[in-house]
């Protein structure tokens, strides 16, 4: 438990940032999501248009700092591999 008062405001700043970033890493996942069923489906057009809203999200992740930069990068690479395969 908090012993000053300054504790019990840093636990709910916690609790409140806490929720912001795992709304924002849960809106991140939903537009990978929408590249993927689009590269699963086939459609190369409906791809390209997902992968281009994908990548300013990452991006917003990792200014943020709910992603590392690393990690945007490796996705981004891996879905544009496969977006351009189709």
């Amino acid at each position: 438990m908090a012993n000053t008062p300054q504790a019990e405001k840093r636990i709910r700043r916690n609790q409140t940032r806490a929720a912001i970033n795992s709304a924002r890493v849960s809106r991140i996942r939903t537009f990978l999501k929408q590249v993927e069923t689009a590269i699963a489906s086939g459609d190369k057009e409906q791809a390209k248009a997902a992968l281009s809203s994908a990548q300013p999200e990452l991006a917003r992740g990792v200014a943020r700092g709910v992603l590392h930069k690393n990690t945007a990068s490796r996705k981004m690479s891996r879905l544009s591999k496969r977006v351009s395969a189709l």
